[in-house]
């Protein structure tokens, strides 16, 4: 309860200080530091005092401040290590700010990578800007933000805005500025180092596209950035805003804590979405591409105003994704979306009580329902009012905050839409209004063909067959087909051999995934056929039909892991982690070859790599080696990374570990070896209070 009463305490103060002062712009002189991986540096603030005010407060977590200066005098000041107090100096009207510090941040900008090959990346929504930057948590705060950072010319620097200088210094560092032309809220601010190539289209509208890529990655830009172009040149048109940043570029990291985040003009995003044309049809950037190029005008120009309007950014940049895709990939797409996530809501709603306008709400609420919501609005007033709705908000509340109200007093000006009840039924009601979704589902060939096709769930396959042959031979949507291989598994393989020939035969990655999921155990007449799927593009199949056959064909081990040798996969390596892992159980193997391979399971599961193929290979290396002391330290280790994820599951598996018989004295001896955050970690799990 003291905490609550301290966060209550902290908002209420940012209220009344927003009313008092404003903070106009900001120019940041910083470096960062891999080595000691701290920031240090100065920050300079233009504000201007509109009224009385006796302290002003600048979230600062756990900084050494140095010196600050308010109108070009050295001042007093308390740092509390949670905000930055200034009491004196500063007149009514405008006023210079400047701040020197040093920080060593735990979170909010990350260090990862290895020392010749590292990346520094921020992640500023849900964690802080001001742990690494003297800031504002408080997103009703707009500043005009411009940067100077200095750092290694081997690296490139990507920050907020546009590059206006980037020259090298005398001690073969480059110096970066970077500089924004409107205000943004201090969570968008980004910060990305990393050794990037990048390539730039022209939007219609003349906006520089930049696209950023490792090195090595080069191969895979036409599939990781397929129909960004696309993805832009609509979203300007449907919104009917132009684009209100100079620049937008985007630029992949490692191991980054969400898909993407939508930084002001520079959307970071998760490297697992660079992919080339296998990994495109297993899973693609296009969704989160569109989604946070959305927030570029729903959550970076207009901003909600708290937690509880959270739906007007993450349900506005949701549905226009979903807007985006539907030009891309058809209206069967967009509406077997919408199918999908009106079953998640639905389900949802019988334990999920929070509806969508409350800070507490579920990220499936923010995100999907919200989207249903808007959804409902545009095809009850059509799309060109909503159209009118969505320019005249964003155009009245640009470069500001706003609430759920904004927005339905837009709406209820170009229509006679009912804003009241909808806010009781979709905003403020946790229930799903599934009659007026299936309604509006109704009106697609898609959901139409569905629902027939689902009719035929309780009959005999005699009864379904014809109906099943003449949509597979037809040229229906790829999930329909789907949908009938799925509704047929349990029928005998003879008896449905000719529809699973069609499937085969559409030629569609999807339909004959379906086909290899559910033909197990696999007849011998069908064997050749199945072994065909080992050429499908796609790396989700290919680990499928591999893992299948395996089982089903002993005999011919040796020939799956000579065609499998020289597979990877997709960035979290499961092809290559599952040869590996299938030699050292393969009873005929070269005692050499097993040896090097294991050397590599081994290798994979350390901290040169990304999370996801560290998770990976540790699993499966366990299958092999349980109690080898290397890989017993490299699980440790993932105690201690910053992505919650692989934390979780190291935390989890060692407590599995412990619970068998010999592993605590294991890990007791390995204890003393570990560095200092290592041993808290372990040492926790050992001696749990």
């Amino acid at each position: 309860m003291k905490y609550l009463i301290l966060f209550f305490f902290s908002i209420l103060s940012f209220g009344q200080q927003t009313a008092k002062v404003d903070f106009i712009k900001s120019n940041i002189n910083i470096t960062p530091n891999f080595e000691n991986k701290s920031v240090s540096g100065s920050v300079y603030y233009q504000f201007k005092v509109i009224s009385a005010i006796d302290t002003i407060r600048i979230d600062a977590k756990n900084m050494q401040v140095d010196k600050v200066l308010i109108n070009n005098k050295e001042v007093k000041f308390k740092n509390n290590l949670k905000e930055l107090l200034l009491y004196e100096g500063f007149t009514k009207g405008l006023n210079n700010l400047m701040i020197y510090y040093k920080a060593f941040p735990k979170q909010t900008i990350y260090f990862t990578g290895t020392k010749d090959n590292y990346q520094i990346w921020t992640q500023g929504q849900g964690k802080y800007t001001s742990h690494w930057l003297p800031s504002f948590d408080d997103v009703n705060e707009k500043v005009i933000f411009n940067f100077l950072f200095e750092f290694d010319n081997n690296y490139k620097v990507i920050a907020n805005g546009k590059l206006h200088l980037s020259s090298l210094s005398k001690i073969n560092n480059k110096v970066w500025n970077y500089q924004m032309q409107k205000p943004m809220s201090s969570y968008l601010v980004m910060l990305a180092i990393g050794k990037f190539n990048h390539k730039t289209e022209k939007s219609k509208s003349g906006i520089p596209l930049e696209n950023y890529y490792k090195p090595t990655d080069e191969a895979k830009y036409q599939y990781t950035y397929k129909d960004s172009k696309v993805i832009f040149d609509f979203l300007e048109k449907e919104i009917g805003v132009k684009y209100p940043w100079e620049i937008y570029r985007q630029v992949p990291v490692e191991d980054f804590l969400y898909a993407g985040m939508e930084n002001t003009s520079s959307t970071i995003f998760a490297q697992d979405f660079v992919v080339d044309e296998y990994g495109f049809n297993d899973r693609n950037y296009i969704n989160v591409n569109a989604h946070e190029l959305a927030h570029q005008w729903f959550g970076d120009l207009v901003t909600a105003k708290s937690g509880k309007h959270h739906w007007l950014q993450e349900g506005f940049a949701t549905y226009y994704a979903l807007l985006a895709e539907r030009e891309i990939f058809g209206e069967d797409y967009f509406y077997n979306a919408l199918y999908r996530t009106s079953l998640q809501l639905r389900n949802a709603a019988k334990t999920d009580t929070i509806p969508v306008m409350n800070e507490k709400a579920s990220s499936l609420s923010f995100y999907q329902k919200g989207a249903w919501a808007l959804h409902t609005i545009r095809e009850e007033i059509g799309a060109k009012k909503f159209q009118k709705a969505v320019k005249n908000y964003l155009k009245k509340y640009a470069y500001k905050n706003v609430e759920t109200a904004d927005f339905l007093n837009e709406i209820a000006k170009v229509s006679n839409f009912d804003i009241v009840k909808f806010q009781k039924n979709w905003l403020e009601d946790f229930r799903f209004q599934t009659e007026e979704a299936n309604a509006l589902l109704q009106k697609s060939d898609f959901y139409r063909k569905l629902s027939e096709i689902n009719s035929y769930k309780n009959k005999s396959f005699t009864e379904k067959e014809a109906f099943f042959n003449e949509v597979m031979k037809s040229n229906a949507y790829f999930q329909l087909k789907k949908e009938i291989i799925y509704q047929i598994v349990s029928v005998p393989f003879e008896e449905k051999k000719n529809i699973i020939d069609l499937a085969l035969n559409t030629n569609d990655v999807e339909v004959r995934q379906a086909v290899a999921e559910t033909v197990n155990p696999i007849p011998m007449s069908f064997k050749l056929d199945y072994e065909l799927l080992l050429n499908d593009k796609s790396y989700d199949t290919k680990q499928l039909v591999f893992l299948t056959l395996w089982k089903n064909f002993p005999s011919d081990q040796a020939r799956y892991l000579e065609i499998a040798k020289d597979w990877i996969g997709k960035n979290d390596k499961d092809l290559r982690i599952t040869f590996l892992t299938l030699y050292q159980l393969f009873k005929d193997a070269a005692i050499d070859k097993k040896a090097i391979y294991w050397n590599e399971l081994l290798d994979s599961t350390s901290p040169k790599y990304e999370s996801s193929i560290r998770q990976n290979a540790i699993e499966k290396a366990f299958l092999i080696q349980p109690k080898n002391e290397i890989l017993l330290k490299n699980l440790v280790n993932t105690t201690v990374h910053h992505k919650w994820q692989i934390v979780k599951f190291g935390r989890e598996t060692i407590r599995e570990l412990l619970k068998k018989e010999g592993y605590k004295e294991l890990f007791e001896k390995i204890l003393p070896t570990l560095n200092e955050a290592e041993f808290f970690q372990l040492d926790r799990i050992l001696n749990p209070k």
